[in-house]
C-alpha cells in the first residue's frame, strides 16, 4: 500500500543515495509529456523538502522548456536490487542556468561533469512510496562514459554550438531559453565576432 509524506524521511534519503538511476517527468498544460532517465551521480538531497539535480547536455532540452512554462516535476526512484520500493517526489521546480548568479554555488555540490547544462531545484511538496514488487531485479555494472567523452571531445565551445543547434526549442516548438539564460551569444553574434 502506498504511503504519502509531506517531507523526505531519513529512510528516503538513504534509499535515494543508493540509487544509480532516477527518472524525471515534466509536462505543460498542452503538448507532450516528457520522461527522462538520469544517472551519473547527479542528484543531491538538500533538505527535507528540496533536491537538486545536475542536467547534462542531451539530444533535447524538454525539461528546461517545460519548467519555464509549468514548473511541475516528478522524480521517480525504483529499487532494482534488495527490498522492493518505488519512491516518487512531486513538486515545483526551477532551472538554474550557467548565466544565473547562483550557478557556482549549486554546481559546487556536484563533481564537475563535461557538458553540464542546467541544475534543477525541486521543492518537494509530496513524497509517495509504493511497493515496487513488480519491478524486476537488475544489476548495476557501471556508468557509461560515452556522453562525457563526447562532451570532452567537443570542448566547451563545441557543446555550446550543439546547444544552439539542437537545444533551443522543445518538441512542441517552444523556446527552452538555453542561449539567453546560459549567457551565450546567439549563433549570429558568434559568427560576427
Amino acid at each position: 500500500m502506498g504511503q504519502r509524506y509531506l517531507e523526505l524521511k531519513d529512510s528516503h534519503r538513504e534509499f535515494i543515495a543508493g540509487q544509480k538511476l532516477f527518472f524525471v517527468a515534466t509536462a505543460m498544460q498542452d503538448g507532450r509529456v516528457n520522461m527522462s532517465p538520469k544517472g551519473m551521480d547527479s542528484l543531491r538531497v538538500l533538505g527535507p523538502n528540496q533536491v537538486a539535480w545536475l542536467n547534462v547536455t542531451g539530444s533535447g532540452n524538454e525539461t528546461a522548456c517545460h519548467v519555464e512554462h509549468s514548473p511541475r516535476m516528478t522524480l521517480m526512484f525504483c529499487a532494482f536490487e534488495g527490498k522492493p520500493l518505488i519512491l516518487r517526489l512531486y513538486g515545483q521546480a526551477r532551472a538554474i542556468h550557467q548565466g544565473d548568479p547562483e550557478w557556482a554555488d549549486y554546481y559546487g555540490l556536484f563533481e564537475p561533469l563535461p557538458g553540464a547544462r542546467q541544475i534543477f531545484l525541486l521543492d518537494v511538496g509530496l513524497a509517495q512510496s509504493s511497493c515496487g514488487m513488480s519491478v524486476p531485479y537488475y544489476q548495476y555494472q557501471g556508468e557509461r562514459e560515452q556522453l562525457n567523452d563526447w562532451a570532452r571531445t567537443k570542448g566547451e565551445a563545441g557543446v555550446q554550438d550543439y546547444w544552439r543547434s539542437r537545444n533551443v526549442s522543445s518538441l512542441d516548438g517552444l523556446p527552452t531559453g538555453i542561449v539567453e539564460k546560459s549567457g551565450l551569444a546567439s549563433a549570429d553574434e558568434t559568427r560576427q565576432q
